[in-house]
């Protein structure tokens, strides 16, 4: 995925004479991830370069830099980091376009690795993308595969709208199924692997089905669609999963044509279950698909506690949570 995301700047950069990328440590050291290696090297100082540690001070840059014809993409290093920025992207970014009747607009990307998976503790494992999902003006993105990761950044970069790239920094290197604390696999014996050199786009708003079932369907994103994949396998269910991909604009189409073929919904995520993202996913199910409904919607999700460290994995919704959570719908 590191692979991925790195390419998508790069052919950005060669394509558009407007893009151009900063934040901390991002220029000549390449990113703490690796997801810019090189570019300020291929590409000049002033495509890529590195920007001191103040987040509002990177966000609100790239907000005047994009009203005056620029698409600045801006890395935050850590999502934990980002709330600095937060009014300058709710109050300012989000808001550019309506409070200017369309004259100016923000078409910046926020690009941020986001939750668990590599013993960061409380400050640097945050998943806090429900915070941006609220806010009327930005869209937000969780990619959950290389594939996906490249075409989903280009997309946000070519977008006139602000956007929130959250990237799940445990699938930066290889996917999860949950049961380890380190990836199971290479991303090169994954069937998502497969990358086109070039442009390509994976449209803003349109769902993908990870796995076609007909008993029950789990909503999932980023690291999550790899632990539904491996839930519904131990749980032997044959469930459907939705890979949401973005959920500001959400696809709600997919989601509903889902649950009304197989009655049931399980939706998991990272973040704390209390308001999180799938609140909404549940309230749009019922709202939507209440007819259908054969069993209640159950949410998998964090604990309501701040990030516990000394207890990474069990905070985690892991397969057996899942698991446990598909079984519980078949029998209800």
């Amino acid at each position: 995925m590191v692979q991925a995301l790195n390419s998508a700047l790069d052919v950005m950069l060669a394509r558009d004479p407007d893009v151009l990328i900063f934040g901390e440590d991002v220029g000549y050291f390449g990113g703490v991830f690796r997801v810019t290696d090189g570019l300020q090297k291929k590409h000049g100082l002033t495509r890529c370069f590195d920007a001191p540690i103040a987040e509002g001070g990177i966000v609100a840059a790239a907000i005047g830099m994009g009203a005056y014809g620029l698409r600045p993409v801006v890395e935050i290093q850590f999502a934990d980091y980002i709330y600095p920025a937060y009014d300058q992207l709710v109050s300012e970014a989000a808001r550019l376009r309506y409070r200017s009747a369309g004259d100016f607009f923000a078409p910046l990307t926020v690009r941020t690795p986001y939750g668990g998976g590599i013993f960061g503790g409380q400050t640097h494992s945050q998943s806090p993308e429900a915070l941006f999902t609220h806010v009327a003006g930005l869209k937000t993105v969780v990619p959950s595969n290389p594939h996906d990761a490249k075409g989903l950044l280009i997309a946000a970069i070519e977008d006139d709208d602000p956007v929130m790239f959250f990237e799940p920094k445990r699938l930066y290197n290889g996917p999860f199924d949950g049961w380890h604390d380190k990836p199971v696999e290479p991303w090169s014996k994954h069937p998502a692997s497969d990358v086109p050199e070039g442009h390509y786009v994976v449209p803003l708003g349109k769902a993908a089905i990870a796995r076609a079932g007909a008993d029950v369907t789990i909503l999932a994103y980023g690291t999550m669609v790899h632990v539904a994949l491996a839930a519904a396998a131990h749980a032997e269910v044959d469930a459907e999963v939705i890979d949401l991909r973005t959920l500001v604009p959400l696809d709600l189409e997919s989601i509903v044509a889902s649950v009304e073929k197989t009655g049931r919904c399980v939706i998991v995520h990272e973040a704390t279950r209390t308001s999180g993202f799938g609140a909404e996913l549940a309230a749009l199910v019922q709202e939507h698909c209440f007819y259908a409904l054969e069993a209640p919607i159950a949410r998998v999700a964090g604990w309501d506690t701040p990030y516990p460290h000394a207890f990474e994995w069990e905070y985690f919704p892991g397969p057996k949570r899942v698991a446990d959570a598909l079984r519980a719908v078949m029998a209800a």
